[in-house]
């Protein structure tokens, strides 16, 4: 059976044709193939694909179809490709020589076998090699590309991993060594996009072939594999981590900000991940996100980020006249979980200095000598920050200011973890200095921050010598996980913290975790200039901040950050409290419940109490690192 081309005409119709995005695109008659594991199906006028969807469990579950249509025009083609089908498992796109009675010869082939499919390029003219093309809603499914690019170059080495969330994962290789795809990623365009080209055969390499398996990649538990509570655990724990297109680094989308604040999770995170295919890992991703970072690029949180780039990134300026205080904390404790998870000395020891930079600037911000760091917005109540009102931490709807719980748990983390890199290096002058930094730390944080009226760690002690106390879930495992309260006082912080979790009545932990437990006062919201906010944003209006709780980072639910309670829950031997939050999780996750976006146009990694979302972003990677907990229960 041939299938050939339809008139230019006929594409240009097709293409106009407007399918509902939120079911996914559909194309009339398209050769294709499926099977249990992935379903793919390919354009009649153009080498693309026109379906990708994957089931790396082999379940079948293949409804979702997130790819659209390429932008590769047919007019570009010397003469008009054919695609032809040989067989239900075979197609070829060839082209049709204008010689009378030659043969057609293949430019592109794809054979396809249960759990991979091959695409095969061959040379036959400048005209013809055109690249083989997968593009992606980024609202649809939030796709993205895992491996080494070079600093300012839209092309990934191969091998490398296309990982689809809540769908699974693809394993792409090439016998040809040099060979890079191209990667692209857009979210300030609409629809947004995230592509993938691969190359087509030139004349100096006249035969490339490119071999896709779908995979299952994750840290294996026993047992788990006919538990359907962990089928999430196995198809989505590469959610956890994204390559942004456009400046080649680690963050929570392919198109989105690269946040020097997040590092420090993913590097959590990278630790336990698997190896993603051949020597390739998440590690030397986290390297390569490190390396940027040290030779000078900048990350959202820091002063001048955003005020000077290339004019093509979709990014967001930091225009705040500070540096976030959680920035430098950040680098360095994923600097050091770098070495540590890979024992690169050559590199700890070439890069030593700059990290040892970060964290003595870091450290400098302890204005009153007490051990503490301080930020300099006051934090008092109703002083919001006057300069593009961003507070001292990652919780930017919040007014954070000058000693801040939350980034001090982070620095002393950071003190001791960079105290032993100096001393395996032999930097003992160093190892002395940052280990007697994180020892007074730790003697002013309890001292400081312990509200005795509620028992819990307050979120930050403005100027004014007042704490803002809001219950802050995340805040309380930061500082247990990171050693600073001892196990009694931990014991003790979580007993109150769970006790107030079950008075005020949140009890569905399918939706991850609130970021605090009772409404944050207009005074210490950031943000109270817009309209139709508060439903949104958790803008208040009232005072008391009680008609904007439980939306985003005002009471919201969310999965991010929830595995430090999980973990500090586990760490303090309290198994069950661990699990009544953890297996909700999991059984979500399963579900696919914290991407994408719901029919009030808001994205689904913040919900408030009821289900209702309230995300902006429709993915963020650092939401399901919370899948990790399930490496710490002792079943």
């Amino acid at each position: 059976m041939k299938l050939h081309l339809a008139l230019l005409t006929t594409w240009i119709a097709l293409a106009n044709t407007g399918y509902p995005q939120e079911l996914g695109f559909h194309y009339p008659q398209e050769p294709g193939f499926q099977s249990d594991f992935f379903a793919a199906s390919f354009s009649r006028y153009t080498p693309s694909f026109t379906r990708l969807s994957v089931d790396s469990l082999g379940q079948g579950k293949l409804e979702l179809n997130p790819v659209m249509p390429a932008e590769v025009p047919v007019s570009s083609y010397h003469s008009p490709l054919q695609l032809e089908a040989d067989t239900p498992s075979h197609f070829v796109y060839a082209v049709q020589s204008l010689t009378r009675g030659s043969q057609p010869q293949a430019v592109w082939s794809i054979s396809c076998e249960p759990q991979a499919l091959t695409l095969r390029t061959d040379f036959v003219n400048e005209k013809t090699s055109v690249p083989f093309v997968l593009n992606f809603n980024q609202r649809l499914n939030a796709a993205t590309l895992l491996g080494l690019m070079e600093l300012g170059e839209r092309r990934v080495s191969l091998p490398c991993v296309l990982h689809l969330p809540d769908l699974g994962s693809v394993r792409i290789t090439c016998g040809v060594p040099g060979v890079k795809l191209d990667y692209d990623a857009r979210r300030l365009v609409e629809p947004r996009y995230v592509r993938v080209e691969f190359p087509a055969a030139t004349a100096a390499q006249p035969s490339i072939e490119f071999r896709l398996e779908v995979a299952a990649i994750y840290p294996s538990i026993p047992g788990i594999e006919k538990n359907p509570l962990y089928d999430g655990y196995r198809r989505d724990y590469l959610n956890a981590i994204q390559l942004v297109a456009r400046t080649q680094m680690i963050a929570a989308n392919a198109s989105t900000d690269n946040c020097m604040f997040d590092l420090f999770i993913y590097s959590d995170w990278a630790l336990r991940a698997p190896p993603l295919v051949g020597n390739l890992t998440c590690l030397d991703l986290l390297r390569q996100t490190l390396d940027r970072y040290l030779a000078g690029v900048p990350g959202y949180g820091i002063v001048g980020y955003g005020l000077i780039h290339d004019g093509l990134s979709d990014i967001g300026g930091w225009k705040a006249p500070w540096n976030s205080l959680d920035c430098a904390p950040s680098l360095v404790i994923a600097s050091t979980n770098y070495v540590a998870g890979t024992n690169d000395l050559d590199w700890a020891r070439t890069h030593y200095d700059q990290i040892a930079i970060w964290a003595r600037q870091m450290m400098a911000a302890d204005r009153e000598g007490d051990g503490l760091i301080e930020y300099p917005a006051s934090g008092n109540l109703g002083d919001r920050p006057t300069a593009n009102r961003r507070p001292s931490n990652w919780w930017d709807t919040i007014n954070f200011g000058y000693k801040d719980a939350y980034s001090n748990a982070l620095a002393y983390r950071a003190c001791n973890q960079l105290s032993q890199l100096a001393h395996r290096i032999g930097r003992e002058r160093d190892a002395h200095f940052f280990a007697e930094k994180a020892a007074k730390l730790k003697a002013a944080y309890v001292p400081n921050f312990l509200n005795p009226a509620t028992g819990v760690i307050a979120g930050w002690k403005s100027a004014d010598g007042q704490l803002h106390d809001y219950y802050f879930t995340y805040l309380q495992s930061i500082a247990i996980t990171a050693g600073l309260l001892d196990t009694p006082t931990a014991n003790s912080v979580m007993d109150k913290l769970l006790a107030k979790m079950k008075e005020v009545g949140y009890t569905d932990f399918r939706l991850g975790l609130p970021g605090n437990l009772i409404p944050i006062k207009k005074g210490d919201y950031v943000d109270h200039d817009t309209d139709d906010l508060p439903s949104k944003f958790g803008e208040p209006r009232l005072e008391d901040g009680s008609d904007g709780f439980q939306y985003y980072q005002n009471g919201g639910s969310t999965p991010r950050f929830a595995y430090y309670t999980i973990k500090a829950l586990f760490q303090l031997g309290r198994v069950e409290d661990a699990r009544r939050i953890l297996r909700p999780m999991l059984a979500s996750y399963s579900a696919g419940e914290f991407q994408g976006f719901d029919a009030n146009g808001m994205s689904r990694d913040w919900h408030d109490w009821k289900g209702g979302c309230h995300g902006y972003e429709g993915m963020v990677a650092p939401a399901y690192v919370t899948l990790m907990a399930a490496l710490d229960d002792p079943r």
